[in-house]
């Protein structure tokens, strides 16, 4: 996978389903697989499926944040990644990924505010200063998401209690 072979290691994901379908390891890895090909609303089930059934993993909270983000949800975005965080306070990534949708929310909300009030230059000048902003963020071309999906960094399968 990290070699952008992803044919050849969904089948290993797949096979490692196949004799342990509720792993995490497995289900998230093959959730990122199907992100990196484009498959978004499968990735999007897979995900939600995972936080539903681990939501004390932080993870699949954080990349579901991500399709959330590239898709310009951003109130869903913060939902997920404030999950992320209740489920581990040390989680920079997910710290990151919620500062970065935050500035999207505020960047809205002033851009609401100037067409409310174009003659407000106090909203002017954050609107600006929230587009340099966004110049240094990465960002996509069809939805300008900030949060990135990450490699899973998760515990031993979990065991039923």
């Amino acid at each position: 996978m990290r070699e952008g072979q992803y044919a050849p290691a969904l089948v290993k994901v797949d096979a490692a389903l196949g004799e342990n379908p509720r792993s995490p390891q497995a289900r998230f890895m093959k959730a990122v697989i199907q992100t990196e090909q484009g498959k978004t609303d499968d990735a999007l089930e897979s995900f939600q499926s995972l936080t539903n059934e681990f939501p004390e993993l932080p993870e699949p909270h954080n990349n579901l944040a991500a399709i959330w983000a590239q898709r310009g949800d951003y109130q869903a975005a913060r939902s997920e990644l404030e999950l992320a965080i209740k489920a581990n306070p040390n989680y920079a990534t997910a710290h990151e990924n919620l500062g970065d949708v935050y500035s999207r929310l505020a960047g809205s909300e002033y851009n609401r505010a100037a067409a409310l009030d174009a003659g407000n230059k106090t909203t002017q000048t954050k609107l600006a200063l929230m587009k340099d902003l966004y110049a240094i963020l990465p960002s996509s071309a069809a939805a300008p998401a900030v949060v990135a999906p990450v490699q899973p960094k998760l515990p031993a399968p979990l065991r039923k209690k």
